[in-house]
């Protein structure tokens, strides 16, 4: 009778322990359950749109009309009346001319168009007018230099 005792308590002390050890498990597994479901009901929100933001554009300002901008041509390749053919030429586009003129140096390897600032469209258009590649801004010049011209034209090669 001791034995059966004795087997019947381990019988019950297995039980209580499995029954104690199950409970994590299960309480962990309510748990994983619970966070899932959470998650997919978070999943299946649609995300949040981010607010609009007001976009502002950066405003150009308008390009003065040809009549309006002034050239500065400089005759920067060394031949004789360069400056002059290529002022009519400015000119013939619609551009005012403002000096014609020998450059300090004579060996531009190409003509360029260089611009005062706030002029970089007028010097591009003037550039694509008379099939110049290059444009710049004038660096260290200042516009007393430029007798008023808003965009200088260097002849070169």
């Amino acid at each position: 009778m001791v034995a059966g005792i004795a087997a019947l308590e381990l019988v019950l002390l297995v039980m209580l322990g499995g029954a104690l050890l199950a409970k994590p498990e299960q309480a962990g597994a309510h748990k994983a359950t619970a966070s899932k479901a959470v998650a997919a009901k978070h999943a299946t929100r649609p995300a949040p749109r981010p607010a609009k933001v007001a976009t502002t554009e950066k405003s150009t300002p308008a390009q003065l009309p040809r009549r309006k901008v002034t050239v500065l041509v400089l005759n920067g390749n060394g031949r004789q009346g360069a400056a002059a053919a290529a002022a009519s030429r400015v000119s013939g586009k619609g551009y005012r001319i403002g000096v014609v003129a020998n450059a300090p140096s004579h060996d531009y390897p190409a003509s360029l168009v260089m611009y005062r600032a706030g002029f970089k469209g007028e010097a591009q258009r003037l550039a694509r007018d008379l099939g110049v590649h290059v444009v710049s801004p004038l660096d260290g010049v200042r516009p007393g230099q430029l007798h008023g011209a808003q965009a200088v034209l260097i002849l070169g090669g």
